[in-house]
């Protein structure tokens, strides 16, 4: 059975009750409009959504956690091909959701798809600004080099 994202996303919201994630996704052609559809669930599930743009697994796994917040989504597909995609849920803690930890709750939620009625459609906020990734980094540590410029010619 298929899934639409934007199921999914609500799925995800109505399990795990979260304030906020992050949701990043990857070069594929498709991220960028299964990001929107998860957003768009989440909202609906009245998840703030911190949207951090073209990111790795990595980079969600490390802003759920450095940020505090409740969770996080990658849209990838990992090593599969280039018309392959899916995603990566997190919950705190930047703890990955498998079969045994949810996984299989938010399957049964989103193949139920039957969720209540949305109180205030977008009611909560997508946020989406290099700004998060800005405060990642802590410039205080990054130290200036001295290079030398050499000639080749």
């Amino acid at each position: 059975m298929k899934i639409l994202p934007g199921v999914l996303g609500r799925a995800y919201g109505e399990f795990l009750k979260p304030k906020t994630i992050v949701l990043g996704g990857d070069v594929r052609l498709t991220s960028e409009t299964l990001k929107l559809a998860l957003a768009k669930g989440l909202q609906d599930a009245g998840v703030d959504v911190l949207d951090i743009g073209m990111s790795g697994t990595e980079e969600i796994y490390f802003a759920t956690f450095h940020l505090g917040v409740d969770g996080g989504i990658e849209v990838t597909a990992s090593h599969n091909p280039m018309d392959y995609n899916g995603m990566k849920l997190v919950r705190e803690g930047a703890r990955p959701i498998s079969g045994d930890t949810g996984l299989r709750d938010v399957q049964r939620l989103a193949e139920a798809n039957d969720f209540p009625p949305v109180d205030e459609p977008n009611a909560v906020a997508i946020s989406k600004s290099i700004c998060v990734t800005l405060t990642l980094i802590t410039c205080s540590v990054i130290s200036t080099s001295k290079t030398s410029r050499r000639s080749s010619w």
